[in-house]
């Protein structure tokens, strides 16, 4: 009797500090979130009163108010959802076309010694070349439309993925090809089984940098040649000095990559639990 109630008494206490952990734990995501709206606020804030009272350039740095009043403007006349259409088709486009082959390309260069001894210096030799000196050959290649762009964004991904990619199959434990060697795996198996799987978290790392290094491209490949995009609406308001228009346009910018960032985040979280528990 006394073995059971000391038994009761112990689930009992447990479930207490569980509560109490999942109380502390839901308090400091609260706090969290808190903490990271009241600094931008703060920010737009003091932004708006030093504009108010004439202690910083309004001519180059508009008064929050301003910008949101431009943003409606841009909103209702239909351009900014024009153009936020057109560069997230760029983005995604030139995205999935560099990282789907810097993936299946960085697997094989990390499985195969003598792949990636032949690949290796070519990645080396082409990696440092600054993607925007080749928009004028992309640019007679291709043309001036939506593929020049896409092509430039995707070169930009494609080595970012592949060299993360290949990182994380070749500092894979040993053990685990060893393993998959004993019991005769495929070279089916060896991509989708053991190199995929564990390199995911240098793969998510690359994804990431990779749709960093696609917003970078597309405000310049929107720069040249360009009729509609955020870029190109950034040049639009250079040529005609409306720099409220301008600021919006680097607000929606920042803004996605904020929820492309969070994206990947989650899809990170539901492929590979374990990096997160």
């Amino acid at each position: 009797m006394n073995s059971t109630n000391v038994l009761k008494k112990s689930n009992a206490n447990t479930n207490v500090k569980s509560k109490k952990d999942k109380k502390l734990k839901d308090e400091a995501k609260s706090n969290k979130f808190i903490q990271q709206i009241v600094s931008p606020i703060a920010i737009l804030i003091i932004w708006e009163i030093l504009a108010d009272l004439k202690l910083i350039d309004t001519r180059f740095f508009p008064a929050p108010s301003m910008i949101f009043h431009s943003f409606i403007n841009l909103l209702t006349t239909g351009i900014l959802l024009n153009d936020l259409s057109v560069s997230l088709f760029r983005i995604i486009g030139g995205f999935i076309v560099g990282a789907v082959p810097g993936l299946i390309i960085g697997l094989t260069m990390g499985l195969f010694p003598i792949i990636r001894n032949i690949l290796d210096p070519i990645v080396a030799a082409t990696y440092p070349i600054p993607k925007l000196a080749l928009m004028p050959l992309i640019m007679i290649i291709f043309g001036l439309n939506d593929l020049e762009k896409i092509v430039v964004i995707a070169i930009g991904t494609f080595f970012i993925v592949l060299m993360n990619t290949a990182a994380g199959v070749i500092n894979l434990d040993k053990i685990y090809m060893d393993v998959a060697r004993n019991y005769g795996a495929s070279k089916k198996d060896y991509y989708l089984t053991v190199a995929l799987p564990g390199a995911l978290p240098m793969i998510f790392t690359g994804l990431k940098l990779g749709m960093g290094m696609a917003l970078l491209l597309i405000v310049a490949a929107e720069m040249n040649g360009a009729s509609s995009g955020i870029g190109y609406r950034i040049w639009e308001s250079y040529n005609i000095f409306d720099i409220p228009a301008m600021f919006v346009s680097f607000i929606i910018m920042s803004i996605l990559g904020y929820v492309f960032t969070i994206i990947l985040d989650l899809i990170e979280k539901l492929i590979i639990p374990w990096k997160h528990s």
